[in-house]
């Protein structure tokens, strides 16, 4: 037999504000103002303020965002009309879900935010290849084959998709029935059309097609030579055995070998378009004024807010009116959630600014050494409760702010990340970072022979020489996160 019972019991749970400031501390400023748009599109409560005075360029760029408070957005309700000349349709509001039409007047770019850069205006991969196809004397049939081709040529260049399943999109797509053997036709002549390697099907197809562009020359045809009949030694830097199966000298090889890899191994990227083009926007702006760091947040895609004065004069005035006619009591309880919501979000906002300086202000003292002269062998061993401990925050909040934010110093701009490191323990005593370690690594690495590259056990041994203490599997750790192939693979003749 079943029972019931009632039991109390103990929850953490997140409230919404705070769900929403974990969601925009965790943004990049990149995209703050993306997100800042869709509240105000949302939102009619929300608005943004009016600037008092035009500000200087330096600080239109980098100058910090004022958030109104609560005092201050009721202190500008004398720059709107009164309320009587201010029309609401309850209905509308009560009833639609989009506000469609709410702030069309700054959907635009003003004079003094409009990007004057010049950008250039390049066609698209495939809109060259077209182009390069019609100058072509095919028919209304193989016209076809080779857009499908075009069309399924990625962007980096290659032809991934298998010739079966072209064949069948152009049968059940486009009502043309084709063989492999006329798709691979088409193909070869798309394959001489412009960047050298476009439409190869792997990397060792794209290098031999670049290199039939240019058959004079000695090298050239030792070239095609090893890619076409040697590939997998090629690959593998066995050119010991190359020499010795194509019987010739040191020199020619090594001309040979130069003229692949000067070669594109990516001969799409050559066509991107002018959209691909991406401007990085450090969060954090740390300058050296008289021997001093000086921190600035750059707060551009965040614009002034504040809460609509009509808004909140409105639910006054129903607030006042008959509470037992139903229409009154939706439209109070529409305008109170919307005034709510729009408190909270700049409350976040705020709240988000003063945490993400806090975080950097400390990261700045605890690496002041870096910088006040750049130099990346200063930086200290620092992990996130490091950071954590000092502001008197969760690990799990440092941790949102340096996910993906940059800081723009007198040195270059750098990832928050790149502070962050383990330390490495060494003969006296004292710990390294691992940042240290990494470029000292690379140091040797780029120094060592290039006939005879140096094996992890060298580089461990060097480094133990240095005086840091470290594995031979850390080694291998740390040259596998600087992107550094085996000694094998780094072999040169």
């Amino acid at each position: 037999m079943q029972k019931l019972a009632l039991s109390q019991s103990l929850q953490q749970r997140l409230s919404p504000q705070q769900i929403q400031f974990i969601k925009l501390l965790q943004i990049p400023t990149a995209e703050l103002n993306q997100r800042i748009e869709e509240e105000l599109e949302i939102n009619p409560a929300l608005e943004e303020g009016m600037e008092t005075q035009k500000r200087s360029q330096d600080e239109d760029i980098y100058g910090e965002t004022s958030v109104s408070s609560d005092d201050e957005y009721i202190n500008d309700f004398n720059e709107y009309d009164s309320l009587d000349t201010y029309e609401l349709n309850v209905k509308e509001y009560i009833n639609q879900d989009e506000y469609s039409g709410y702030k069309m007047a700054s959907d635009g770019w003003g004079e003094e935010e409009r990007d004057t850069t010049p950008v250039i205006s390049m066609d698209s991969l495939s809109e060259s290849l077209l182009q390069q196809l019609g100058f072509l004397r095919l028919d209304e049939r193989e016209t076809q084959i080779g857009q499908q081709l075009i069309g399924s040529i990625e962007d980096d260049g290659y032809l991934r998709r298998p010739i079966r399943s072209i064949c069948n999109d152009l049968a059940f797509g486009q009502n043309v029935y084709c063989s492999e053997d006329e798709v691979i036709l088409i193909l070869k002549k798309i394959q001489k059309f412009e960047p050298a390697g476009i439409g190869a099907r792997d990397l060792q197809e794209c290098l031999i097609l670049q290199l039939e562009k240019n058959r004079n020359s000695l090298e050239n045809n030792i070239a095609l030579t090893i890619l076409e009949d040697h590939f997998e030694e090629f690959t593998k830097k066995h050119f010991d055995k190359i020499q010795r199966k194509l019987n010739i000298e040191d020199e020619t090889l090594k001309k040979a070998l130069s003229l692949i890899t000067r070669l594109n191994p990516k001969p799409g990227n050559i066509g991107s378009t002018a959209n691909n083009v991406a401007y990085l926007t450090a969060d954090f702006i740390v300058s050296s004024v008289n021997g001093k760091s000086e921190i600035v947040l750059n707060s551009k895609n965040a614009p002034q807010l504040r809460v609509s004065r009509s808004f909140s004069e409105m639910l006054d005035t129903y607030d006042k009116s008959d509470k037992q006619n139903r229409q009154i009591k939706e439209t109070v309880s529409f305008v109170k959630q919307k005034l709510d919501a729009a408190k909270w979000f700049i409350e976040a906002i705020k709240q988000r600014q003063q945490t993400l300086l806090k975080t950097m202000e400390a990261i700045v003292v605890y690496q002041q050494d870096f910088f006040n002269e750049g130099d990346e062998n200063k930086l200290k061993p620092m992990i996130l409760k490091d950071i954590a401990e000092r502001i008197d925050m969760d690990i799990s909040t440092v941790s949102r702010v340096a996910n993906s934010k940059s800081v723009q110093t007198d040195f270059g701009i750098y990832p928050l990340k790149h502070f962050f490191s383990e330390g490495i323990a060494t003969n006296n005593g004292e710990e390294a970072s691992s940042r240290e370690v990494k470029n000292i690594l690379k140091e040797l690495i780029e120094r060592e022979p290039k006939h005879s590259p140096l094996s992890d056990d060298k580089l461990e041994k060097l480094l133990k020489k240095r005086g840091y203490n470290i594995a031979r599997r850390t080694v291998a750790k740390y040259r596998e996160q600087l992107a550094i192939p085996v000694a094998r693979l780094r072999k040169e003749m």
